[in-house]
């Protein structure tokens, strides 16, 4: 009779334990999930006190393209060591580049151009500075991109969803705004320049100072990836204020772009 009690005890336990086991496996598996940041526009997150900032990039901005600043490409003077991999694309672009051909020309073919190259071309860019964020709205596909200053850090990269113009996080350092930036896509059709890939472990980190009496940005940007070039990848971008103009609805359409090159399969190098 004992046997049988203490069978029926272990038997009760089990099963309470197994009643119990998917709440408490629930309760741990919500207390691992990071907790959500408020958004940049919640009005308790944009009423929180922080120190006022240096300058407003609030306004319209177009690429500096003068004889005297680098210009809208970074150069092949810039481009770091590529890897193997890499440097078959670089070559592949120079070669049509000597036939009179393009080679993956991706933006022509409404793929997003992405970050760096909506911070390198010459398409305008409306900024937008929040105490908790600052928009940018690309000329180009009115592409996206926010960068986050309410003290949030990067998404944890197992949850966070990839995107083009990854994921920007900004603090200030003294007159200058910081921006570093990661969490892209790992997508064949993101490009850093001409013939140079982007993967998926691409960071930027910016250096931001405005300068010309608030009439100028300038833009020191430090590109890493391991996966393509060894080392730093380095440029500069001015942008000067202008205030005749504003970002409009811009859709990118096959049928739009049929004057361009790469909608030419006679030029267009796969």
């Amino acid at each position: 009779m004992r046997q049988r009690k203490y069978g029926f005890s272990i038997l009760a336990l089990a099963l309470t334990w197994y009643a119990a086991a998917p709440g408490a496996l629930l309760a741990q598996q919500a207390q691992d999930i990071p907790a959500q940041p408020p958004s940049a526009l919640a009005p308790d997150n944009l009423a929180k006190p922080r120190p006022a900032a240096p300058f407003n990039l609030t306004g319209n901005w177009f690429i500096d393209n003068t004889p005297a600043v680098q210009g809208w490409l970074f150069g092949p003077a810039a481009i770091p060591k590529l890897l193997p991999d890499a440097q078959k694309h670089r070559d592949a672009y120079v070669k049509a580049t000597a036939e009179g051909k393009v080679y993956r020309d991706d933006i022509g073919q409404c793929w997003p151009a992405g970050v760096p190259i909506i911070m390198t071309r010459v398409w305008p860019i409306a900024m937008i500075q929040l105490p908790t964020a600052i928009y940018m709205v690309s000329g180009f596909m009115n592409s996206l991109r926010t960068v986050f200053m309410d003290g949030r850090s990067h998404t944890d990269p197992d949850i966070v969803v990839r995107t083009f113009n990854g994921e920007s996080i900004g603090r200030w350092e003294g007159d200058t705004l910081v921006i570093e930036t990661k969490n892209f896509i790992d997508d064949e059709h993101h490009w850093v320049d001409q013939g140079v890939r982007a993967s998926g472990e691409l960071k930027i980190v910016e250096r931001v100072r405005m300068i010309n009496n608030g009439r100028t940005l300038e833009i020191q940007m430090t590109l890493t990836d391991p996966k393509n070039w060894e080392g730093e990848y380095k440029g500069t971008r001015r942008w000067n204020r202008v205030d005749d103009i504003d970002i409009a609805e811009v859709e990118c359409l096959p049928d739009l772009n049929e004057h361009l090159q790469s909608t030419s399969s006679k030029v267009h190098v796969r």
